[in-house]
């Protein structure tokens, strides 16, 4: 009982909270990869900045952060921490080759885009990443509750496994969510994505407007 005291006072000092998550917030499991999947995945989560996010500086840019941030007000309430989450998320998902729009409704799903959450089986963070992941691919500094890191590492995360399953984004986000097979998770991050998140601006070509195969999702190439 007093150690579980300690625990408790410690995580309320450091503001982490073990919190009550969706429903469908679950648990990656983890697989034994090759000696080059996992280099390429090590280097993928290396702590490198932000180093340019000038490809959001156009109207077509402003108008995506403006539109995601009036829909994310109620859940970031402070308009600079909501425009760094928003630029990070963009900027990690794209270089990922992930629909920033879809990784905002995993997070939805995974962590209600609480920063500080931790799952019952220890998960971390917007994007609920298991600390083996830490162990596996990354350095011991490297912290799952700095937006950046847990960014970083859950886009790549769920890029790997849109890797092994070609490009099938329901088996992707079974694995991610430690449920491969069932199509619950899968189906509750889709209806997300589509209802909260999707985005097309009026300038945007019939070419260019991508509408997601409910059952099979291509996700673009890796971004270089």
């Amino acid at each position: 009982m007093k150690t579980l005291k300690i625990l408790f006072t410690g995580l309320l000092a450091s503001g982490i909270w073990l919190t009550a998550l969706p429903a469908h917030a679950g648990k990656q499991a983890y697989e034994p990869m090759s000696a080059s999947v996992q280099a390429a995945l090590s280097k993928s989560v290396s702590d490198t900045a932000v180093s340019n996010v000038s490809y959001l500086d156009n109207p077509q840019g402003q108008a995506w952060l403006n539109e995601m941030s009036k829909r994310l007000t109620k859940r970031i309430p402070d308009p600079e921490q909501r425009m760094d989450f928003l630029t990070t998320v963009n900027y990690e998902a794209t270089r990922a080759g992930l629909d920033p729009e879809l990784v905002l409704g995993l997070i939805e799903v995974e962590s209600g885009f609480k920063k500080y959450a931790i799952s019952s089986v220890a998960a971390r963070g917007y994007m609920q990443v298991m600390p083996f992941w830490v162990k596996a691919i990354g350095t011991p500094d490297q912290n799952l509750f700095h937006l950046r890191t847990n960014l970083r590492y859950g886009c790549n995360i769920l890029r790997h496994y849109l890797d092994i399953e070609k490009g099938n984004l329901y088996r992707a986000l079974g694995r991610y969510n430690g449920s491969l097979g069932k199509p619950e998770y899968p189906t509750v991050v889709v209806a997300a994505w589509q209802k909260h998140w999707s985005y097309r601006p009026t300038t945007k070509t019939a070419q260019n407007t991508v509408t997601p195969d409910p059952h099979s999702v291509i996700i673009a190439s890796r971004f270089q």
